[in-house]
């Protein structure tokens, strides 16, 4: 599988978990254990706020990583 930008994004500050979606697309859990969110580069969805743990970020972004399918690419 070719990796791009969205796929294999630069790992952000915070990153606690890097899930990957079906396709490969990155699925970040950011931030610290009592206050983390995530967010998906393959589809753009993200989930949280500062203020959720991470008892409930990561089911949340491992559930949505095992089903998303999206794999964003710019077309020029």
């Amino acid at each position: 599988m070719k990796l791009s930008p969205h796929t294999a994004p630069a790992e952000p500050d915070g990153l606690l978990i890097r899930f990957h979606n079906q396709v490969g697309a990155a699925v970040d859990v950011t931030g610290i254990a009592d206050s983390s969110y995530w967010t998906c580069h393959g589809c753009g969805y993200s989930y949280g706020s500062f203020g959720y743990h991470l008892d409930t970020s990561r089911p949340r972004a491992n559930d949505h990583a095992a089903e998303c399918r999206a794999a964003y690419h710019r077309i020029p």
